[in-house]
This record gives C-alpha cells, sequence and structure tokens, in this order.
C-alpha cells in the first residue's frame, strides 16, 4: 500500500474513533456522584485481586485488614496510573509534530489526550475520596519516569501505551460488576474501561502499521523493551509501601510473599493474555522475553 493509501486508511480507523468519542465519553466532575457515602462493609478491589489473596498471611488478617489493604492497593494502582497517561500524554504530543494538525489521525490524538488528562483527574479524586494518600515517585523516581520520553520512540510509543491500557483494562472487565466493590469504584472503573477501548485500538492499530516498517536495530531494541517490562511492571502493583500503610508487621516480608503467591500471578497472567498475543502477533516478543514474563508472573508456566 502506497503512504497516501495508508494515511488515508489510517485517517478512516481515527474518524470511526472519533465518532465514537461523541457517542460515549464522560466529564467525571459531573458523571461520578463524588458525595455518594462509601459503604463500611464493601472493598476498593474486589478480594481476588488483592495481591495476598489465597496466601496464609492473608488467612490470618480480619476482614478490616484486608479492606484497608484493598484500600491501599487501589491507590497505588491509581497512582501508577496517573504517572502513566502523564507520561503518555507527552509522547503522544510529541508524535504530534510528526504529523500534520488537519489529519483525523491528529484530532483523534488530541482527543485521546483529553481523556487522559480527565483519567488522571479522576484517578485523583478517587485516591481524596477514600481517603488515601497517593503513592508518589520521590524525585530520583521521577527523573527516570520524565527520561522514559526520550526512549519511548518508534514502536515503543504504541507498546508502552498497550503495556499501560491491556493490562489494567482486563483487570478492570473482570472485577468493575462485583458485588463485594465500592459502587464508586465500580463506577470510575467502567468510565475508563469505556473510554480505554478506544485508546487499545488506536495503538493497536497504530503498532500494526508501524511493525512492518521497523529496522533490525528497532526489532531488537523494541524486543528488549518488552522483555524488561514485565519486572517493572509487576513491582510497581506489588509496592512495598502498600503492606506498611495497611499496618502489616513486616512489608518486604508481605512484598515477598505476594511476588510468590500464585493466585497473584495468575491474575497477571490472565490481564496480559491478550497483550502478549499482540506483541507475539507482531514478531515483538522473543524466547528471551517470554522467559522473563514468565518468571515475573506475567505469562503462565
Amino acid at each position: 500500500m502506497g503512504n497516501e493509501a495508508a494515511l488515508a486508511t489510517r485517517d478512516r480507523f481515527a474518524d470511526r474513533l472519533l465518532t465514537g468519542s461523541v457517542k460515549k465519553s464522560y466529564d467525571p466532575v459531573v458523571d461520578v456522584d463524588w458525595d455518594a457515602p462509601l459503604d463500611p462493609e464493601k472493598m476498593f478491589l474486589p478480594p481476588e485481586v488483592v495481591s495476598l489473596y489465597g496466601t496464609a498471611l492473608w488467612e490470618a488478617m480480619t476482614p478490616e485488614q484486608r479492606r484497608e489493604l484493598s484500600r491501599q492497593e487501589l491507590a497505588n494502582l491509581l497512582s501508577t496510573g496517573i504517572w502513566f497517561e502523564n507520561l503518555l500524554n507527552r509522547i503522544l504530543l510529541r508524535e504530534l509534530m510528526n504529523d500534520t494538525p488537519t489529519s483525523a489521525w491528529s484530532h483523534y490524538t488530541l482527543t485521546e489526550m483529553g481523556d487522559e488528562c480527565r483519567h488522571m483527574m479522576m484517578f485523583g479524586k478517587l485516591i481524596d475520596r477514600i481517603e488515601a494518600r497517593p503513592y508518589w515517585p520521590k524525585p530520583p523516581a521521577r527523573l527516570l519516569i520524565s527520561a522514559l520520553e526520550q526512549v519511548l520512540r518508534g514502536s515503543m510509543t504504541w507498546v508502552a501505551a498497550l503495556v499501560g491500557e491491556e493490562i489494567f483494562d482486563a483487570q478492570q472487565r473482570r472485577t468493575l460488576d462485583d458485588p463485594e466493590l465500592q459502587p464508586l469504584v465500580s463506577r470510575v472503573m467502567r468510565i475508563h474501561v469505556t473510554e480505554e477501548a478506544r485508546h487499545i485500538g488506536f495503538a493497536r492499530d497504530a503498532l500494526a502499521r508501524r511493525a512492518p516498517e521497523m529496522s533490525a536495530a528497532e526489532l531488537a531494541f523494541t524486543k528488549a523493551c518488552v522483555a524488561v517490562a514485565a519486572p517493572l511492571f509487576v513491582s510497581l502493583l506489588a509496592n512495598r509501601h502498600m503492606y506498611r500503610r495497611a499496618g502489616l508487621d513486616d512489608p518486604a516480608a508481605a512484598r515477598r510473599t505476594a511476588l510468590r503467591n500464585p493466585h497473584f500471578r495468575r491474575n497477571l497472567a490472565m490481564g496480559a493474555a491478550d497483550l502478549a498475543a499482540v506483541l507475539d502477533r507482531h514478531g515483538l516478543f522473543g524466547p528471551a522475553g517470554k522467559a522473563i514474563w514468565r518468571v515475573a508472573g506475567m505469562l503462565p508456566r
């Protein structure tokens, strides 16, 4: 397909996403009832999603301790989402400099950035509403996150978008209707899932167009980044500070228990299954990457 025809096909796809955005978008300020009371008996994440679920440590915890751990894990998840969507918006803004501002692709990119800005606000408001503190990076970590903006180029722009979106999306879809979940959390998850479906489609389409054009060097670099993404992602989800804030006696031991927890690892693998299939289909998932993902728990053994 010639370049002009490829751009036309790309823009037709972006036009469909724009139409979907008009029909189904949300403003968290008005579309979420932030004054609704929290249910003192319900969890902030479904029990089976909490990292220690199914372990001896979990069985020894009181219902109140389990609820508190779910609150801290939700705050950590939302905080990570804010960091990621901040980084993604900066990358997308850079990508706009390489395209014409009159294209449907550029217009959808701007629409997605608007969605992500609202998501960051929504996540921040939810952290505040559940009376938790955000898990915010220290200055050295903030420098590292900012440096990623320079690393995530070409195919890695879209791989990074999918790593940050697909796994959370899969987890949310499986749990947002759980009767044990706080209704407010379920509402936020539903909004996020609805809008992220378009973002995932956009990133998948962009990666499919980019993958056949990659040089050998870009392919090798992308495979290496894919490989290291798994342990980084898992380390964020098993943040030891969650266990400390939840009041567990030995946060480091709790983290080790979570990382070895077969239930937690199965949840990770289920959440990453669609992403792994996409990466494999485009030749971005080499044997070393798959081995690292299995060790990290993001692929079944």
